[in-house]
C-alpha cells in the first residue's frame, strides 16, 4: 500500500508539473492546428474567409485530384514545393560544409578563445532580422559592395545580378541558420574523447579511416540535429524569398502568406500549410528512426 501511494504520489506530482505545460501546447499549437486543418477542407467564400461546405479540391489543385470546373489543378504549385524542398536541402548542406570543420578548429582553441568564438557565433541573435537581410540587400544588389569590391580587383566587368534570384535565397538562409547549424554539431565535437582517436592513428588507420569509422559516426547525433534544425524552418521560411528573392524566388512559405493576406484564399492556404507541415512530420520520423537506429546500434 505505500509502494502503492507512493507511485500515485508520483503520478499526480508529475500531472501537476506537466498540466501548465500541456495547456499552453494545447491552446497555442494544436488549436490552431485544428483550426487549419478543418480550412483546409472547407470551401473557399466569394470574397474571402470560407464556406462551411466539405470541400477537398484544394489539395487536388496541388496533388492532381481537382474537379476541372471550380479547381483546377496546376503544376506550377508542385513546382513551387520542390523548388523550396531543393533551396532548403542546399541550405543544410552549405551549412553544413561550413559549420563542420569550424566546429573542430573552435573546439581545439583554449578556453578564452573558444568562449569568445562561441559568443560571435550568437552575436547575430542580438540583432534584428529585417535589418540584417536589408543589408545583404545592400550587399548584393547591383550597386552594391560585392560588386563593387569585385570589378575594383578586376573579377568582374560589369555587376553582377545577384539579388533577387536563388543564390541570394540560398545566401540569406545559410547566413540565419549557420548558429543553428553550428551550436549542435560543436556539442558533439565537444563530447570527442581525444584517446579514440589516438588509438584509432596507432592501429595504423589513415586520417581518412580515421574520420570515417571513428569520428563521422560520433558526431552524426549533431549533425542530424542540426540539419533538422535548419531544414524545417528553411523549408517555411517567407521573409528572406521575399526580401532576398522577390517575385523571381516564390517558396511555399511566400506561397502560403499570399494566399491569406493577398489572395484572400484561407482554404487553400491552409491546405498548403498542412502539405508544409505533413513534409515536415515526414522528415520528423525519419530522424527518430534513424536515432533509434542509432541507440540500438551503440
Amino acid at each position: 500500500m505505500a509502494a502503492l501511494s507512493l507511485r500515485a504520489r508520483t503520478r499526480l506530482r508529475l500531472v501537476g508539473l506537466l498540466s501548465p505545460v500541456s495547456l499552453v501546447i494545447g491552446l497555442f499549437f494544436l488549436t490552431p492546428l485544428a483550426i487549419m486543418a478543418t480550412y483546409s477542407l472547407l470551401e473557399p467564400g466569394l470574397y474571402g474567409g470560407v464556406e462551411w461546405n466539405f470541400y477537398p479540391d484544394n489539395f487536388g489543385r496541388v496533388l492532381g485530384w481537382a474537379d476541372g470546373t471550380h479547381e483546377e489543378f496546376d503544376i506550377v504549385y508542385l513546382e513551387i514545393i520542390l523548388r523550396s524542398l531543393r533551396i532548403a536541402l542546399l541550405t543544410v548542406v552549405a551549412s553544413l560544409l561550413i559549420c563542420y570543420p569550424v566546429a573542430f578548429w573552435v573546439s581545439r582553441l583554449d578556453e578564452r578563445k573558444r568562449n569568445f568564438f562561441l559568443f560571435l557565433i550568437t552575436l547575430p541573435f542580438f540583432a534584428s532580422l529585417i535589418v540584417r537581410l536589408y543589408a545583404w540587400v545592400l550587399i548584393l544588389r547591383p550597386t552594391g559592395f560585392l560588386n563593387h569590391f569585385m570589378q575594383a580587383l578586376g573579377l568582374s566587368d560589369r555587376p553582377l545580378d545577384l539579388i533577387y534570384s536563388e543564390t541570394a535565397v540560398l545566401i540569406g538562409l545559410v547566413y540565419i541558420f549557420i548558429p543553428f547549424m553550428f551550436l549542435p554539431i560543436y556539442a558533439s565535437v565537444e563530447k570527442l574523447d581525444r584517446r579514440l582517436l589516438e588509438a584509432s592513428q596507432d592501429l595504423g588507420a589513415s586520417r581518412l579511416q580515421t574520420f570515417w569509422r571513428v569520428i563521422l559516426p560520433l558526431t552524426l547525433p549533431g549533425v542530424a540535429a542540426g540539419s533538422l534544425i535548419v531544414f524545417i524552418p528553411s523549408l517555411g521560411n517567407f521573409i528572406v524569398p521575399s526580401l532576398l528573392g522577390g517575385a523571381k524566388v516564390l517558396m511555399i512559405g511566400s506561397l502560403v502568406e499570399q494566399q491569406f493576406l493577398a489572395a484572400r484564399n484561407w482554404p487553400f492556404g491552409a491546405a498548403l500549410a498542412m502539405l508544409l507541415m505533413a513534409a515536415v512530420l515526414l522528415f520528423l520520423l525519419i530522424y527518430v528512426r534513424h536515432l533509434g537506429r542509432g541507440e540500438v546500434r551503440a
